[in-house]
């Protein structure tokens, strides 16, 4: 094989499987943390990002183009500058205010840039190496892959994170329970004279600690008083963009039983309901900002459950909006206490206006900045293999012959229907909670969450959760080269089985305790990356034959298309559900992928170490 003398693998492997593996995550992990932070409901979250699965359910149909026209060569540092192009396009419509639209669109362009980057690249790995070289370097090509995972869930998202704190305020609100304090007589609190101050624009409340008195008030007189606070909220803008949304719950609310679908009414979280007519008092909290900020220029107060008692709710503002037309007029937080609590007891709460657009788009542009430089380095420091050379003789009749007969000899395989359902459910589990994930880790705790920090969620799933991953698939591939698939299939499969469990268990005991939640992220992201390794290995077996590179693309399409339906209605489903509910699903659902592998035929033989 004539390759350009001199150029070591190392030169360039592992920048090729960092460029292939970044965007992947970028467009189905980053775009749903980006989503969660801006506000975007889990259900419009798990939908539209489920659909950028179909670039790479598809890229099969373009794969024989992408080997005839033109090098692999070409593909890959075009492919790397539009990906960045396509990066610097979401940094920069993030501000606008039809953001969803425009920066999904700008994901599409990703996704199909992406995913016909990833034909090139492994296409240009085989042509570039010989047999030997392909086997010493492909644990280096894993490895870096996964080192990009690790770039864009962790280190990628903690800068994000480290942005929105570092752009913003973050306000401590303490609250505090006790029968000692008089009962709240659901006056509205007279607001304070504001006058643009000196200094840095900060937010500022009409009270250090929040004092909640252990009575309960009158149900029907403090939904008055909160209807009262929201309509003041919406009126001086702080939730303007809630107000239908509001207007459509309070619909909902008149006709529940017969707008709730059937899954809510006989499977959804069953709240506590107690006939009364008295309800938790409750705590108001009033916010204004120190002064005017520059025009145009919005600070949005998220305010979230740090610590304490979780019978201490945020009844009203979790979400509000400042801009230079109200930031001389109070907005209103509503703290309720929990009927059942009576003796004293305290919970703090955080309040960050961190500038969340900005913390992103700075992120994209980081992106893509590395995207333009991999373009350029690979535009020179990529080998020139003898093999990687465009058609000369190329014939419309032969190109459109081979790509027929790739897809007939695929689909007359034998046992094909169970090979393509296997394909198809194996992650069915794994498909619905990596779209929650995050989601349940960054929702507040008095919605079913863990109430993480977005650099908190960098560390637990971006870093300490890819070194499950990593070791896992680590140890899969050793013990699958010494026993052969056809050995470790099953245990494989039934290592991923259970592990919505822990899920099922950090959902119900919603544990502040930063350790044991890494922890358990940890050990479900080493079994799945041990049994993943099954799936992995299934379908280079299942590709053997004449057109085994096709073939494998093929293989990667289903399985693209199996972790893309399930994710569709993934958010609908745990909306439903609730979060607890949700993941106890899931775990039913791990029990597909075990009636999918009883129907496989192996031979026993593949994989195994030759002696």
């Amino acid at each position: 094989m004539d390759v350009k003398k001199n150029t070591s693998p190392w030169v360039w492997v592992p920048s090729l499987y960092l460029a292939q593996g970044l965007p992947y995550v970028a467009v189905m992990v980053i775009s749903v943390i980006m989503y969660k932070r801006m506000g975007i409901s889990n259900t419009d979250i798990a939908l539209y990002t489920s659909w950028l699965y179909l670039p790479w359910v598809i890229k099969p149909l373009w794969s024989p183009f992408v080997d005839i026209l033109k090098t692999k060569r070409w593909w890959i540092f075009t492919m790397q500058l539009l990906i960045g192009s396509g990066f610097a396009g979401i940094a920069f419509v993030i501000p606008v205010p039809f953001f969803f639209q425009a920066t999904l669109a700008f994901f599409w362009l990703l996704a199909f840039s992406s995913a016909t980057h990833d034909i090139a690249a492994d296409g240009f790995y085989m042509l570039a190496l010989d047999t030997n070289q392909q086997a010493k370097y492909v644990g280096i090509r894993s490895m870096f892959y996964r080192v990009a995972t690790i770039l864009s869930q962790g280190a990628l998202v903690i800068l994000a994170g480290a942005l929105e704190s570092s752009s913003g305020i973050e306000v401590k609100i303490p609250v505090e329970v006790s029968p000692a304090y008089s009962q709240n007589t659901l006056i509205l609190p007279q607001a304070p004279d504001i006058t643009e101050q000196q200094g840095d624009i900060t937010f500022l409340t009409d009270k250090k600690t929040i004092q909640i008195g252990a009575q309960t008030i009158n149900k029907d007189t403090l939904n008055a008083f909160v209807e009262k606070i929201t309509a003041l909220n919406i009126a001086n803008g702080f939730i303007s963009e809630e107000k239908k949304a509001n207007n459509e719950s309070k619909k909902k609310n008149i006709k529940a039983e017969k707008k709730d679908s059937w899954v809510k009414r006989y499977f959804g979280e069953k709240k506590e309901t107690v006939i009364s007519d008295q309800a938790g008092n409750i705590g108001v909290l009033l916010v204004y900002l120190s002064k005017k900020p520059e025009e145009g220029k919005e600070m949005v107060f998220n305010t979230v459950l740090t610590g304490g008692n979780k019978g201490i709710s945020l009844l009203r503002g979790d979400r509000l909006t400042f801009n230079e037309n109200n930031w001389n007029k109070p907005a209103y937080l509503i703290f309720q206490a929990d009927p059942k609590l009576t003796g004293s007891t305290k919970a703090e709460y955080s309040g960050l206006s961190g500038n969340i657009r900005f913390a992103w788009s700075v992120t994209f542009l980081v992106l893509a900045g590395l995207f333009i430089l991999f373009s350029f380095y690979h535009r020179f420091m990529l080998p020139k293999p003898a093999a990687d050379e465009p058609n000369a003789d190329l014939k419309a009749q032969t190109i459109f012959k081979e790509f027929g007969e790739t897809f007939v000899t695929f689909f007359k395989k034998p046992q094909l229907f169970t090979a393509l359902f296997f394909m198809l459910t194996f992650r069915l589990a794994e498909a619905q909670v990596v779209k929650l994930l995050n989601p349940f880790l960054l929702d507040p705790i008095n919605k079913g969450g863990l109430g993480l920090s977005t650099g908190q969620v960098g560390i637990v799933y971006g870093t300490v959760g890819i070194i499950g991953l990593t070791l896992g698939g680590i140890i899969g591939g050793i013990a699958a080269s010494r026993g052969g698939l056809k050995k470790w299939i099953w245990p494989m499969t039934l290592i991923m089985a259970p592990t919505a469990i822990i899920y099922v268990i950090l959902s119900y005991t919603q544990t502040g305790n930063f350790w044991i939640i890494n922890s358990c992220v940890l050990v479900e992201q080493f079994c799945y990356g041990f049994g993943f390794t099954a799936y992995m290995l299934y379908m280079m077996y299942f590709s053997e034959g004449r057109y085994k590179t096709a073939h494998y693309a093929i293989c990667t399409g289903f399985m693209a298309l199996g972790m893309m339906l399930p994710g569709m209605f993934a958010g609908w489903m745990q909306e439903q559900l609730g979060y607890q509910r949700f993941f106890i699903w899931v775990l039913i659902c791990a029990i597909v992928p075990i009636i999918a592998v009883s129907m496989l035929k192996i031979d026993p033989g593949y994989g195994k170490k030759k002696e």
